[in-house]
């Protein structure tokens, strides 16, 4: 085999200092494009139960990495994602299914005003229980991370779920959870490293 001395792979490198400036830059302080892409979830009147998700990225140390990035993807509250290829029905046209949100810089929180997602099948026809996918980039982190945000009240479905129950080690799957608080939104934190570290996909 002749060996390639040309377009050679190049080294993964993280996420670095410069993540929101790309990503999100008006939340930086640049004024470009009339807002950041994924700001608003919602477009309009939406279907179904409007929901706010908060949550933190923790490192090792229980420390909150302030200037970690979060992107979510979710189907709306009937479970249809906004894709011209779903064969299910049409999606909430005032739902747009995918957010970004920096971790605030004082306090490393991010949050999302979004939609409690519906239930999506399987290949196999069972079905998921309600998830949000997230994906998580922040110095430090050579590969963006991918886990799965699921609901702490939805004990039925969460049981039934076909990726939830592959877990090998049943008493991680809390780390999966989102859970309800007092004023009605949902927590959901990311811990790196540790003993209640996160649960992340190999994708």
């Amino acid at each position: 085999m002749q060996p390639l001395d040309y377009l050679r792979e190049s080294p993964s490198q993280t996420a670095g200092p410069y993540v929101h400036i790309g990503c999100t830059p008006n939340f930086t302080g640049i004024d470009i494009y009339g807002g950041d892409l994924g700001t608003h979830m919602k477009t309009g009147p939406v279907q179904g139960t409007e929901i706010i998700l908060k949550g933190i990225v923790f490192d090792g140390t229980g420390t909150p990495l302030r200037d970690a990035m979060i992107e979510i993807w979710q189907p709306d509250a009937a479970g249809l994602f906004p894709s011209a290829n779903e064969t299910r029905g049409k999606a909430d046209p005032n739902f747009t299914g995918w957010g970004r949100s920096p971790g605030d810089m004082t306090t490393g929180e991010f949050t999302f005003e979004t939609v409690k997602p519906g239930a999506v099948p399987f290949p196999d026809g069972r079905m998921q229980a309600p998830h949000i996918t997230a994906w998580i980039v922040a110095r430090g982190i050579n590969i963006g991370l991918h886990t799965r945000i699921y609901f702490e009240d939805e004990a039925e479905a969460n049981a039934a779920d076909p990726i939830l129950s592959r877990i090998e080690h049943q008493n991680r799957v809390p780390t999966l959870l989102a859970k309800k608080q007092e004023d009605g939104s949902y927590r959901f934190d990311v811990h790196l490293q540790g003993p209640h570290e996160t649960i992340f996909f190999d994708i």
